[in-house]
């Protein structure tokens, strides 16, 4: 049985020890937060059962936990100049015994942790001898996780998520876009830019596992507000920008079918 209070009131009681004045503790725990929500409407989207209803809304609020220990020794978001958050995630919730504050059964541990662990993972890299429920839960999370990035990155300080102070005079870097363009995925080991992570959030849209959370974020035209945010000062990286724009509405509405 799935507590949901319970769990809400043991996040509470975790991020307590964490500095909530640092603007990036804040953002994680309302991103946190939020993503359960989503994660609840996707389930329920999805028309599955209670019990379903609310792993998925456990596994939202659990998805993201070890961000606050690598914020709290790095003061960054960017994995590979810090460490694996999910692997963290896991980490504080499965080695340190923390799971149980959580959820006192057991039964869901291991789907749990396969949601957590691979919610960042490149999707080339995804387990392929997952269950059917731990693959519904696995590719539940990603798509609720990149739906709220998404929502973040309308209006949340360029320094906060990006790490820089003016994207608009930062350049792209031409393999990310070609990346972009013509594979679809982004390998985060190229990227060389803060202004490269921008592509990286773009190519989300590619990752989207069901047709209900890519139709939300169109709906709520997260990608449009996005663009419209910025005016790069190089003209290169103003027109691959808009490429990339035409490129991501594109393949929405042709999935859609709008």
């Amino acid at each position: 049985m799935i507590d949901i209070k319970k769990a809400k009131n043991a996040f509470k009681e975790y991020v307590k020890n964490y500095d909530i004045t640092n603007k990036k503790i804040q953002l994680k725990i309302a991103h946190i937060e939020r993503t359960a929500e989503i994660s609840r409407k996707i389930a329920e989207g999805l028309k599955l059962e209670e019990e379903k209803v609310k792993l998925a809304k456990l596994i939202g609020l659990l998805h993201d936990i070890g961000r606050f220990e690598q914020v709290r020794k790095y003061n960054t978001f960017v994995d590979h100049l810090s460490e694996n958050h999910a692997q963290i995630g896991v980490d504080v919730l499965f080695r340190s015994g923390k799971i149980r504050d959580f959820i006192k059964d057991d039964k869901y541990d291991k789907i749990i942790e396969l949601a957590i662990i691979n919610h960042n993972k490149d999707k080339k890299d995804l387990p392929q001898n997952l269950s059917k429920d731990e693959e519904l839960f696995v590719k539940l999370i990603r798509d609720s996780d990149k739906t709220d990035i998404l929502y973040i990155l309308t209006f949340e300080n360029e320094k906060t998520v990006w790490d820089s102070d003016n994207l608009e005079e930062e350049k792209f870097t031409e393999e990310i876009y070609n990346e972009f363009m013509n594979d679809r995925a982004i390998k985060y080991s190229n990227m060389k830019t803060h202004a490269d992570r921008l592509i990286a959030n773009f190519a989300y849209v590619f990752d989207f596992n069901y047709d209900f959370a890519l139709n939300y974020v169109y709906e709520k035209g997260y990608f449009d507000s996005i663009y419209k945010r910025f005016n790069f000062k190089d003209e290169q990286t103003k027109k691959w920008f808009n490429e990339i724009y035409q490129e991501t509405i594109r393949y929405i509405k042709e999935r859609l079918k709008k």
